[in-house]
């Protein structure tokens, strides 16, 4: 039978991690991240989860023991924070490119410097090009859901690739609500059991991960780009089967919120979604016909789906909790897919963006209402004045 529980975003994902029935776990200390490792742990050492739970030397060890799990053929699971994400990082392609769908969980955290433990999506969108699957929750409950979901997309044969199952950190990992637990039975319907295809065994030796010539090269990366094509369909259907079978209503790829009539929108991922839409219902109450797009996957990047939410939009901002030092637009690492995304539209929308919520700090309702007095100036003059804003340090 179902339960209802008051969850924090680690111990969601812990759950999904049990429910989910992983074979391996490694972890390795780095807050906000732990306490999903503190829960497992708890759960092995008690018998309620039936996994091989391994402490790693170190984030890099880590990715290396799921790895070789997976390649074992086991369902594995790891995960980090911050810091922990970027040491890891020679270990994500490897992964990638031997097809090996071990999941990661990320609990966002600030890199050095500030290197203040706040949250911000510069670690894990560090590493959005090395060929995982990635996307951010903005509840527990989500953060359960698609601890689920993204073992049943990337472990489907047709595209076997490993994932970031990614939340914010603190305002999402150490922050309770309430998250629906459903029967095992629904889980394994919607999951079934993990069949590498090609799991190492001393009956049938395979290669694993060789050394290749350089015009072996080429081939890979286009199978991993290939893959990534096939993906969204099936996203689809495993949305489709999750919905069915959980009672849930999720969109495949982006959650929409009174887009419909909307002129001006925003499009922000994780958590500071909550308070958007929280700002976006007091801007209606004042005649601003304001919307919100949040996207579930950032890889794959929805751009067909968002170039279908934003084609009546008037302005757009895309509200960055990540950087991206010297980018085309200044600022983050949003505005530049986004605008892409909208490039071939016949009326396209102008498009802005805004630096907030970085080091972990809070974005505030009010920074929703300067955003989105800057949206209706722009739709005004009909023109974007600039490319980025940084929120607190901008000129009223």
């Amino acid at each position: 039978m179902a339960q209802e529980k008051m969850l924090s975003g680690c111990a969601a994902a812990a759950q999904g991690a049990k429910f989910a029935e992983v074979e391996v776990v490694c972890s390795y200390p780095i807050r906000p991240y732990t306490a999903i490792m503190m829960e497992l742990a708890r759960m092995v050492a008690n018998g309620e989860l039936d996994a091989e739970f391994i402490h790693g030397e170190g984030e890099h060890a880590q990715v290396s023991v799921v790895l070789g799990a997976s390649a074992a053929g086991a369902r594995a699971y790891t995960g980090s924070s911050g810091v922990g994400v970027t040491y890891a990082f020679e270990v994500y392609s490897p992964a990638a490119g031997g097809r090996y769908p071990i999941q990661m969980a990320i609990a966002d955290r600030t890199l050095d410097p500030p290197g203040d433990f706040g949250s911000e999506h510069t670690d894990a969108m560090s590493a959005r090009d090395q060929g995982w699957l990635m996307g951010w929750a903005a509840t527990p409950q989500e953060i359960f859901d698609n601890t689920l979901i993204n073992y049943r997309v990337g472990e489907d044969p047709r595209v076997m690739l490993p994932q970031f199952v990614c939340q914010d950190g603190y305002f999402l990992s150490h922050i309770s609500d309430k998250v629906i637990l459903p029967e095992l039975a629904q889980v394994r319907e919607f999951l079934p059991p993990f069949k590498a295809p090609h799991p190492l065994s001393p009956l049938c030796p395979v290669s694993h991960g060789p050394q290749i010539r350089p015009d072996q090269g080429a081939p890979m990366d286009a199978q991993r780009a290939i893959t990534f094509l096939e993906v969204p369909k099936v996203i689809e259907e495993a949305i489709d089967d999750f919905n069915r079978i959980f009672g849930r209503h999720y969109d495949p790829f982006l959650e929409k919120y009174k887009m419909e009539d909307a002129e001006i929108a925003f499009f922000i991922q994780g958590a500071h979604a909550n308070t958007c839409k929280s700002a976006i219902t007091h801007l209606r109450n004042q005649g601003v016909k304001a919307g919100m797009v949040r996207p579930r996957w950032v890889r794959p990047w929805p751009t067909a789906q968002i170039a279908e939410a934003f084609f009546r939009v008037k302005a757009v901002a895309a509200v960055e909790t990540s950087t991206s030092y010297g980018g085309a637009m200044r600022g983050g690492n949003l505005i530049h897919e986004v605008r892409a995304s909208l490039y071939d539209l016949d009326n396209r929308p102008l498009v802005t963006s805004f630096m907030a919520g970085l080091g972990g700090d809070v974005v505030l309702l009010e920074d929703f209402y300067y955003m989105a007095k800057i949206l209706m100036q722009m739709v005004k003059d009909k023109k974007t004045h600039q490319h980025v804003y940084w929120i607190g340090f901008e000129g009223e």
